[in-house]
């Protein structure tokens, strides 16, 4: 957030489930519960209004159903503007947590946007559109994907024969004429890499494989027209009833 904040930027995004780590993974998770979530949160607070940045946090929430993953959004005043919670959970996460059953969109210094949190970028799109059509100019996708101790090291962004992560990443820009920021952790066998994608589905930016760091750019709102996204006519699709034999 420091190094973040310094470089001028205005929104800082974290990884899927930064705080305590996402479950099931090959790497351990420290205990948390609800009085480390509070510490968490205030800590946080606390940062970005030290730093004047606006934050979007991937964490867990404890709730009376069970462990969710969410992403946290705060404000540069340190403010919590709202949670966006994981509606498709992967289903290796069934056993760990429980998805969250609303979406909603976020602004931040007169821009709109939305998370979509890792499997719902990859698999369900209407996930980023759900944010597109109502105007968000960008998606925050945070995510885990790869290993620490296993699998293949990439050398080329969106390489044909990589996994089809950062394809995944171009048609949710591109689909919706919108920007498409997706943030992973930094091990050593990435599946894909930190990337800002624009709205022509060109990937701006990325942070190399496995290297820790952080990744600033500047977006140019203008161009997040979300036409194609805009045009979309959920009407249209009313099941055609057939005629009688």
């Amino acid at each position: 957030m420091s190094e973040a904040s310094s470089r001028r930027a205005q929104i800082v995004c974290f990884p899927e489930a930064y705080l305590p780590g996402l479950r099931g993974q090959d790497f351990d998770v420290f205990h948390f519960d609800e009085t480390q979530q509070e510490r968490a949160l205030e800590a946080v607070t606390q940062l970005s209004r030290r730093h004047a940045i606006a934050t979007i946090l991937g964490m867990e929430r404890i709730t009376e159903g069970g462990r969710q993953i969410v992403a946290v959004v705060l404000d540069a005043a340190g403010e919590i503007q709202g949670y966006q919670t994981k509606t498709q959970l992967d289903p290796t996460e069934d056993r760990f947590y429980v998805p969250g059953t609303t979406r909603r969109l976020f602004e931040i210094n007169g821009m709109k946007f939305g998370v979509a949190i890792c499997h719902e970028g990859w698999r369900y799109p209407e996930t980023v559109r759900w944010a597109a059509v109502r105007g968000a100019r960008i998606v925050f996708h945070p995510q885990l994907t790869g290993s620490d101790r296993q699998g293949v090291r990439l050398t080329q962004w969106g390489a044909s024969g990589a996994p089809y992560y950062e394809k995944a990443m171009m048609m949710r820009s591109i689909e919706n004429t919108i920007y498409f920021a997706s943030v992973n952790y930094a091990m050593r066998y990435q599946e894909s890499a930190t990337s800002l994608i624009e709205p022509s589905g060109r990937c701006q930016a990325f942070l190399p494989y496995g290297e820790e760091g952080v990744l600033v750019q500047t977006i140019n709102v203008e161009e997040a027209t979300g036409v194609l996204a805009r045009r979309y006519a959920m009407e249209r699709y009313q099941e055609e009833k057939g005629q009688p034999g």
